[in-house]
């Protein structure tokens, strides 16, 4: 097992995995992610904010990472943490507990970049999801209503609700 950044050559890969991801969401009448354009995870390759976790040459788990994320986390964003979104297994790869090794990364990697936090949200009120993060070592926060989202992602425009975690390192 590995974990490194993401490149372009993993694009296709990548999108077959959110789309894996939105057929769960819609299997389990959860909140469902948009069709991400190409172009917005290409950006995000080339700044070296999509990450991989591969097994046996195949990627099992991905995901993004953020340094600010105000529109979501308002003032708690100080310029202090790092922020987790969009991660997601591959359905062959689900059951394995691989937040808890994204989690190992992410203390690491926030700490490199001297940040104190390692935060992530998600939509929709699903209590197996709330498990799951807070099992990994994340305080749930609660729900929050999101007020400015133009700039987000759709699927937060439509889902005003959203749950915060945060880990403190």
């Amino acid at each position: 097992m590995a974990i490194k950044n993401c490149t372009q050559n993993d694009i296709p890969a990548i999108l077959e995995l959110y789309k894996a991801a939105r057929d769960l969401q819609i299997s389990r009448k959860m909140v469902v992610w948009p069709h991400f354009e190409v172009s917005f995870v290409q950006k995000e390759i080339k700044e070296s904010r999509q990450w991989k976790l591969v097994v046996e040459d195949q990627i099992a788990c991905n995901w993004a990472i953020a340094y600010n994320d105000h529109e979501i986390w308002g003032d708690r964003d100080q310029n202090d943490g790092i922020y987790l979104h969009r991660i997601c297994t591959h359905p062959d790869f689900r059951g394995n507990g691989y937040i808890h090794n994204i989690v190992d990364w992410a203390i690491a990697h926030a700490k490199r970049k001297g940040r104190e936090y390692i935060r992530l949200d998600t939509l929709g009120h699903n209590k197996k999801l709330i498990a799951h993060y807070t099992s990994a070592g994340f305080d749930y926060l609660g729900v929050f209503e999101l007020t400015n989202t133009e700039t987000l992602p759709k699927h937060y425009q439509d889902e005003p609700d959203c749950l915060l975690f945060e880990m403190k390192l």
